[in-house]
């Protein structure tokens, strides 16, 4: 199993453990990326957030994580679309394992934006380990920070992923209003990157086997200096719901599923006074 052959570095044996040549250095006037890790010890104080895309535990924690493919049956298309230097990737977001699923069927080293929120619970380790970006929302200062180092992970030869939905979809066949405060700053600050769609969808299998589907976009015409917001979320959003197939909700995620609860609560509040 460990011995596939791997888009970007061969065989297990010859994973790279850290930063890779990039053509996109990063700003000699930009904080390096010591200095980000320093910052972040006062933007985040008494949060370990580890190496955002440089974690050293990150191969092997994606390849213990292969294992999973003994449940998820995944199938990726458009994988050879994206080369093995650094690029962006705009995500739908429709499951918790949606960040997973791609580096599992190919070894790319990807640093996905991740609330600061998950680098406090039980699971902490794990976003450490694969050198997730801690990102607090509606934190200008954070977003800048993390806009920094997304800047530096690209540097060093990784990925970036964002998932613009901002939560999971509370419908799997809905893709829903994505949000631009860190997408838009995200390609503006790094023009020359490719941009590529990366949608994943599930389904029942045999043998109580779940089907993943992988779908990867060639690179997408994106110029960030010349296109506007409006035309940037676009493209994204009609790319998005050619490949997945999902129809669009011009409302966010998080206000539909806000409204869900609400509905859920006024429900129950009937059941628990007739039950008294």
């Amino acid at each position: 199993l460990l011995r596939d052959p791997t888009p970007d570095a061969g065989t297990l044996g010859l994973m790279p453990t850290g930063p890779q040549p990039s053509s996109h250095p990063a700003d000699p006037s930009a904080p390096s990326y010591d200095e980000l890790l320093a910052e972040a010890e006062d933007l985040f104080p008494e949060v370990r957030i580890g190496h955002p895309g440089r974690s050293k535990q990150y191969w092997l924690t994606v390849a213990a994580m292969r294992v999973l493919r003994a449940k998820w049956a995944v199938h990726m298309e458009g994988g050879d679309r994206v080369g093995t230097g650094p690029a962006i990737l705009i995500g739908n977001h429709v499951h918790a394992m949606d960040p997973v699923m791609s580096v599992i069927s190919a070894w790319w080293r990807v640093g996905a934006f991740t609330k600061v929120e998950a680098f406090q619970g039980r699971g902490a380790f794990f976003f450490r380990f694969m050198g997730q970006i801690p990102l607090r929302r509606g934190d200008a200062a954070a977003t800048r920070w993390a806009m920094q180092m997304s800047s530096q992970v690209l540097a060093g030869g990784a990925k970036v992923a964002v998932f613009p939905e901002g939560t999971r979809s509370p419908d799997p066949t809905k893709l829903h209003k994505l949000h631009r405060g860190v997408l838009i700053p995200l390609l503006q600050s790094n023009p020359d990157m490719p941009v590529h769609v990366v949608t994943t969808s599930y389904e029942p299998g045999r043998f109580g086997r779940i089907r993943v589907t992988v779908k990867v976009s060639e690179t997408l015409p994106m110029d960030a200096r010349t296109m506007s917001a409006d035309e940037m979320v676009g493209l994204l959003r009609d790319t998005m719901l050619q490949m997945s197939g999902q129809t669009y909700v011009d409302r966010y995620a998080r206000d539909v599923k806000a409204e869900l609860r609400a509905a859920a609560e006024d429900q129950d509040q009937p059941r628990d006074l007739a039950a008294s």
